[in-house]
């Protein structure tokens, strides 16, 4: 049951990685501004309920490599991680877990090679088809009106030496606002001209909060202090070219087993994923097997509601995986 760490070469990168336990492999993807550790205690669930999960620090951050071009950065790029990760462990199969940036991750992995994947448990980011126009076009018309952490983001250079000069006091801020202690959408009362991401963020309470230690926050700011942003600012960069590749899936579904977990004050789910976006999980994930809010949690609720999120996770694989002590060949 101990946690270790290893890494893996492949891909044309040096992937750092976190694993617990033995048995069926459970891969964990996490989100912006997050590393591995962001799934510290549902590694620690899964693993104690017989299941081997892994958590790499994907492309871009922590202690995996970050490449320069933003092109390094889309999903089809960092598929290929996933595959090779994988090919690594020896498995045919694993269960895919995603928030965030993961979460979009897996969905389009679940596209891209669902014979690798034998189902998925998405937090907060439901399957949406892909839109009709780029997303930065989208991006650009809201801040028109608004400021838009997506618009915001696509300059290189600008966000990364905003958030960079101040790491731990942006984690901070950027952690409380999408918690369900504060309202994330308030950011848009602010205009987007000549605006940066900490003038619109609130000030954050002093630690320990009720779901975050200090010593947890310490862990994930030291290593955001030594990279800086820059790698996890590129997924945003990037997320044009993803709706250029994916231009073969446009109208596909998602065919694999699926659940959705999300908190009852996620930002994406209000403000970022349509008028009806579970009506849209439904009408796109033909094989969706269950959807739980769960309540006084927002974007991080692996962490706000940690115990409630582990449960979850282990019912959902219990389904998934009869055999925790199958390893798929």
């Amino acid at each position: 049951m101990e946690l270790t760490h290893r890494f893996v070469t492949a891909n044309g990168v040096r992937m750092h990685v976190a694993e617990q336990g033995a048995g069926y492999p459970v891969i964990f993807c996490h989100g912006f501004p997050h590393t591995w550790f962001i799934w510290h205690h549902q590694l620690a669930a899964v693993a104690a309920a017989g299941y081997r999960a892994i958590a790499p620090d994907l492309r871009g951050y922590g202690q995996t490599d970050a490449p320069a071009d933003i092109d390094s950065y889309t999903n089809r790029a960092v598929i290929g991680d996933l595959l090779a990760l994988l090919d690594d462990i020896g498995a045919e199969q694993a269960v895919f877990v995603g928030l965030d940036f993961g979460a979009a991750l897996v969905w389009e992995l679940a596209l891209r090679a669902p014979e690798r994947v034998r189902g998925v448990i998405v937090l907060n980011n439901p399957f949406a088809p892909r839109p009709p126009r780029a997303p930065s076009q989208l991006w650009a018309k809201a801040a028109a009106r608004h400021f838009l952490h997506l618009h915001y983001f696509q300059q290189p250079g600008v966000a990364d030496a905003e958030l960079a000069a101040r790491p731990r006091d942006f984690l901070a801020r950027v952690y409380y606002s999408l918690s369900a202690d504060y309202h994330y959408l308030d950011t848009w009362q602010f205009p987007a001209e000549g605006t940066g991401y900490l003038d619109v963020l609130p000030e954050a309470p002093p630690l320990p909060w009720r779901w975050l230690t200090e010593a947890e926050f310490d862990t994930l700011a030291a290593e955001f202090e030594r990279t800086g942003f820059t790698g996890g600012l590129n997924w945003y960069r990037a997320l044009d070219r993803n709706w250029e590749l994916a231009a073969d899936y446009a109208d596909a579904s998602v065919t694999v087993p699926a659940y959705f977990v999300y908190g009852d004050h996620d930002p994406d789910m209000e403000g970022f994923s349509g008028r009806d976006p579970l009506a849209t999980l439904r009408a796109s994930v033909p094989d969706l097997r269950a959807v739980t809010e769960i309540a006084d949690a927002g974007h991080l609720v692996q962490l706000e509601r940690a115990g409630e999120v582990g449960a979850l996770l282990t019912a959902h694989l219990r389904e998934l995986v009869t055999d925790t002590s199958e390893v798929p060949a």
